[in-house]
C-alpha cells in the first residue's frame, strides 16, 4: 500500500470480493469511502450487486487518477491466481478493509 489515509486528494485501485476466494471485482475511484458504500448499498444494479461483491479486500493509493486507472487496467488482465496472491500479501484473512477508513 502506498500513501496515507485521510489525504486531501487520493486515487485508489481496489479489489472487492464476495467472500474469501469468492467472486472478484477490480476498479478505481477518487472517493473510496463513497464508492465502496455504493457497492455495499447496491446502489447500481450491476455486477457487484448481482453477485454480492462488496467486501473491500485490497486497495492501493495513487497520486493521480491516471495511475489508479492504469493499475486497474493491468490487474484486470491478470489471471485469478495472481489477484489472489496480491490480496493475500496485504490481507491474508480476506478481512473487509472498509472499516479502516473510519
Amino acid at each position: 500500500m502506498s500513501g496515507v489515509l485521510g489525504r486531501a486528494v487520493a486515487f485508489y485501485t481496489y479489489i472487492l470480493a464476495s467472500g474469501p476466494y469468492g467472486t472478484l471485482y477490480t476498479s478505481s475511484t477518487d472517493s473510496i469511502v463513497v464508492r465502496i458504500g455504493q457497492h455495499k448499498d447496491k446502489v447500481n444494479e450491476g455486477f457487484t450487486a448481482k453477485y454480492g461483491v462488496d467486501r473491500l479486500v485490497w486497495y492501493f493509493v495513487h497520486d493521480t487518477r491516471e495511475g489508479a486507472f492504469g493499475h486497474e487496467r493491468r490487474i484486470k488482465k491478470w489471471n485469478r491466481a495472481w489477484k489472489i496472491r496480491l490480496i493475500e500479501e496485504m490481507n491474508p484473512n480476506w478481512d473487509d478493509l472498509y472499516p479502516e477508513f473510519f
